[in-house]
């Protein structure tokens, strides 16, 4: 059974998946937003998502945090975790992300999401002038 972040529309390679929870697959890169604002973990999140696409990673760790806390009584999620699928839907988010999922309790567990990204087509890599002309 997958978990999902919740309403992230994402879906999760069943293959990464499997690797990621056997140890076959390696996180490529890893973001941690503790200690941020708001405001800095959401431009760290779209700088970190388009600096790994830029670098052809495929599978990367965003550490969001429980942020649970005790107030008066009652327990509050954390807002950097509560904003966090809605930083992924935003559209230069959405065009590099292929899956989502909360990580595994050695990766962080309900703190920390995996982000499959989505493989970058060769021809957007390569320069028109390297393409040999007929």
């Amino acid at each position: 059974m997958t978990r999902r972040a919740s309403s992230t529309p994402f879906s999760f390679d069943r293959d990464v998946d499997r690797a990621l929870s056997k140890g076959r697959r390696a996180i490529e890169a890893k973001l941690d937003l503790h200690g941020m604002t708001l405001a800095a973990a959401e431009r760290a999140v779209t700088r970190f998502i388009a600096e790994a696409s830029e670098q052809n990673r495929r599978v990367v760790l965003i550490v969001t945090g429980k942020g649970l806390r005790l107030e008066g009584g009652r327990v509050f999620g954390g807002r950097i975790r509560a904003e966090f699928p809605g930083w992924l839907e935003r559209s230069e988010n959405r065009a590099r992300i292929a899956g989502v999922r909360t990580a595994h309790p050695r990766h962080g567990g309900s703190g920390a999401f995996y982000v499959l990204l989505r493989r970058r087509s060769s021809a957007s890599s390569r320069s028109l002038r390297a393409t040999p002309q007929r």
